[in-house]
């Protein structure tokens, strides 16, 4: 039987970031990587934020940021070296050939054309139609990707549309030209499970009907078991493991692959940490003499820092010990990772719940409440007349469809919506009558002071000309906390740590980070101020496991400590089942079930609630 044939195989690329210096040593922010992406099959590239995945992807396709330059290595579509080729040439591949979809949406569409003027010009541009049959397949494609009413969205503008509906859009604008290689950088971030299962399908039946091999970026495992033929793992602008996905979910063999597959927050977690890996990715300027992993890894011996390991004679492990008996069940825990627990960190989560709220108090009332936006001549009810309570102390998860009204939801209650925008009901702190809706602006302080609100988009919600330690002590200056600027420094500092970040990052911008990395920084912003109420917006939607699991640690931490309460808006039913006390379904701008997590997950009563939970993917292995 003849090897089946590549699309794409990369030899050796290694990506170079340049000295600050002159005659200084050269960073590489990829090294040496290799590897094949065969037809009508799925070529899987996870790890940390940070880890080189993007840039990988963008090198491919020779849109490095500027910078950074290929310093060696080739990359062959069916046999023809894309580094070799003149930029004209590269303008014919992209998009047609070889399409991508970004990982950031918000940055990657137009803001002043409508969604459907920029997927007819690539159609056009591509010679895929013309004209009225070009509109007509524009249509077809946003139908394709679950866009709700295509015949209006298709004038509509990016910011007309909710993240996931925007990340919908790239996706059509990158299968229209029917491209060879989709190389989709987290495509589903933004993406209810049931959209994200629709999107698969139709990602599958593409590979089935044309044979199109698919290079997938993402930090979801579970999907990742479900979809990916083959799966490489990568750390620090290296492969450390690639494998048949089925045997990695089997038996990962690298002490990378052990760990991040134990950090996946699981209902049998619930009310203990989750076990995160210590630790941060190293810089891209970085330089190693051992092992890139060694500093993190529970496994690690004194010749792991020492001396430099290569992928193992079937380029499968990159680890000195691989072939050991390391006997990862029987660890201790004390030893998985989990950094010791900063001045703020106290114990792990309660898991007893009734203990924990059983005397909790009522911190948030809402009755009646609806969110309507103009619409030309008429209004558009996104949120349709929703009541319930939350508790001092309780995480209320808020979940649903895309543009079922989640987000509005949450902007209404922080006064962030459009000036045009009709907001009914009532909401309020019943412990001091504080009152959020009707909204005055002579109360904007008091409720900042009181909640904060960690947004879905992290790029589009940081200042992109301050630096970080401007972002985080802007609210601090703003609600006028009473540190002195030591007091504020070191709180600051305080802040990165516990969200996984070095203090050097204080003096950089926001455009300098992953976008896991920038999540990250809005939520030491979320938290600066000490708030009551933390409104959460997909907070953990573009973080790795790893991270995830240092973030939801944090918030069940904080929770307990301070009797902070949460409402989280989020896809990812494994954080419900392990973070939230309470679940409230929604669906065309309506709550149509609300009910205790375990119940809800495990006896769900109405028919949306069923079909959302059966979308789910699960971790195979």
């Amino acid at each position: 039987m003849s090897p089946q044939p590549s699309n794409m195989r990369i030899e050796g690329l290694s990506v170079a970031l340049p000295s600050r210096f002159q005659d200084s040593e050269i960073h590489h922010v990829i090294e040496q990587l290799s590897l094949s992406i065969d037809q009508g099959k799925t070529f899987a590239l996870v790890g940390e934020s940070g880890s080189g995945k993007s840039m990988t992807a963008l090198s491919l396709l020779r849109l490095l940021p500027e910078g950074l330059h290929i310093r060696s290595g080739k990359v062959l579509l069916d046999g023809e070296d894309l580094f070799a080729l003149r930029e004209m040439d590269m303008l014919r591949i992209r998009g047609r050939r070889v399409a991508m979809i970004f990982q950031e949406p918000a940055t990657s569409l137009n803001p002043v054309m409508t969604v459907g003027r920029q997927l007819i010009e690539v159609i056009e541009r591509h010679g895929v139609a013309k004209g009225p049959a070009a509109q007509a397949l524009a249509l077809e494609w946003f139908s394709k990707v679950g866009l709700p009413e295509p015949e209006r969205r298709i004038h509509a503008f990016p910011f007309e549309l909710s993240g996931g509906q925007k990340q919908r859009v790239m996706i059509a604008m990158a299968l229209a030209a029917e491209p060879e290689l989709l190389i989709a950088d987290e495509p589903t971030t933004a993406l209810d499970v049931s959209l994200q299962a629709q999107i698969m399908d139709l990602l599958k039946q593409l590979q089935q009907e044309r044979g199109m091999a698919m290079l997938l970026i993402t930090h979801d495992l579970a999907l990742v078991s479900d979809v990916a033929d083959h799966i490489a793992l990568m750390y620090a602008g290296e492969i450390v493991e690639s494998r048949r996905s089925r045997a990695f979910f089997a038996s990962p063999r690298h002490p990378y692959g052990k760990l991040l597959l134990r950090a996946l927050p699981k209902a049998s977690d619930r009310g203990q940490a989750l076990a995160a890996i210590e630790g941060f990715v190293p810089s891209m300027r970085q330089t190693f003499n051992g092992c890139r992993f060694a500093p993190r890894c529970p496994w690690a011996l004194q010749s792991c820092h020492e001396q430099i390991p290569n992928l193992d004679s079937h380029r499968e492990v990159r680890c000195l010990r691989d072939g050991e008996l390391l006997d990862f069940q029987q660890l201790p825990t004390t030893e998985l990772g989990q950094a010791e627990p900063s001045a703020r960190q106290v114990d792990a989560p309660s898991r007893d719940q009734s203990s924990r709220l059983g005397l909790a108090g009522e911190l948030l009332k809402v009755r009646g409440l609806r969110v309507r936006y103009r619409r030309s001549r008429t209004w558009f009810e996104a949120v349709a007349g929703i009541d319930f309570d939350l508790r001092r102390g309780e995480t209320l998860a808020l979940v649903g469809e895309s543009g079922c009204g989640k987000t509005s939801l949450g902007k209404a209650l922080m006064g962030l919506l459009p000036e045009d925008a009709r907001v009914d009901g009532q909401a309020h702190f019943p412990e001091d009558g504080l009152q959020l809706i009707p909204r005055d602006s002579s109360r904007k302080l008091a409720i900042q002071s009181r909640m904060q609100m960690i947004f879905q988009d992290p790029f589009a919600s940081l200042n992109p000309r301050m630096r970080i330690q401007q972002v985080l002590e802007e609210g601090m200056l703003a609600l006028k906390v009473g540190l002195s600027s030591q007091q504020r420094l070191d709180r600051l500092q305080e802040l990165l740590e516990q969200v996984g970040l070095g203090p050097d990052a204080l003096n950089r911008y926001p455009h300098e980070f992953s976008g896991g990395q920038r999540q990250r920084i809005a939520i030491a912003r979320a938290l600066a101020v000490e708030p009551r109420l933390l409104i959460c917006d997909e907070p953990t939607s573009a973080l790795d496991v790893s991270v995830q699991a240092q973030i939801l640690n944090l918030l069940a931490q904080l929770r307990d400590a301070l009797g902070l309460s949460l409402i989280f808006i989020t896809h990812n039913m494994g954080v419900v089942e392990y973070l939230a006390d309470r679940v409230a379904v929604m669906h065309e701008g309506r709550i149509v079930e609300q009910g205790g997590a375990t119940r809800l997950i495990e006896q769900p009563q109405h028919a949306y609630t069923r079909s959302l939970l059966a979308s789910v993917p699960r971790l195979r292995t």
